[in-house]
């Protein structure tokens, strides 16, 4: 009976992921065209074909389990989608908003990773080991993209700091320039 249970709370967390997984199908191309760094616009579109294939083996784990994979929101991804979508009309140019698109970004891969290592262990002890080789691909590409999108971070970050100092001095150095004239 406890077996049953744990199979019904499976089958609610694989559609919350399939749910999850189409949102971030809509919001992806949105944060490929925010970003200003060529490599993070690939980096989105390239995640986009990765998610697409995510929904494709959420597909076939339902399909197995002659399961449909509809019928709940995610209300997590919903969440963490409308953040990235604030960050994108907060005002931020260049590298900043590079920072903050990685931010919200990983917020969202380490989401999908939590919700895919649960949804393996379930399969794991429900004894669906197909399950398992499909679930563990996923959750080893979400890892990946959020390796990817740390690196990518130290790039970006420093990149928008060293600029921003730049500019600081470019502002001091003509202050001090309008001061030298008062004097003179």
């Amino acid at each position: 009976m406890s077996d049953q249970g744990l199979k019904e709370l499976y089958i609610d967390e694989l559609k919350d992921l399939y749910n999850a997984e189409n949102q971030l199908v809509k919001a992806l191309p949105k944060m490929a065209r925010a970003a200003w760094s060529d490599e993070l616009r690939r980096g989105f579109e390239e995640h986009l074909e990765q998610t697409k294939g995510h929904v494709k083996r959420l597909e076939k784990l339902f399909q197995a389990l002659g399961e449909s994979p509809k019928g709940k929101k995610c209300k997590g991804m919903e969440g963490l989608i409308e953040e990235g979508s604030e960050v994108m009309e907060e005002g931020y140019e260049g590298g900043v908003v590079d920072a903050a698109l990685i931010g919200a970004a990983q917020r969202v891969e380490h989401y999908e990773i939590a919700g895919y290592g649960t949804v393996r262990s379930m399969a794991e002890t429900l004894g669906e080991s197909n399950h398992v080789s499909l679930l563990e691909q996923t959750l080893e590409e979400e890892k990946e993209t959020d390796e990817k999108l740390s690196a990518l971070a130290a790039q970006i970050n420093t990149a928008a700091n060293e600029r921003e100092q730049e500019e600081k001095g470019e502002e001091a150095t003509t202050e001090q320039g309008k001061k030298s004239k008062r004097v003179a």
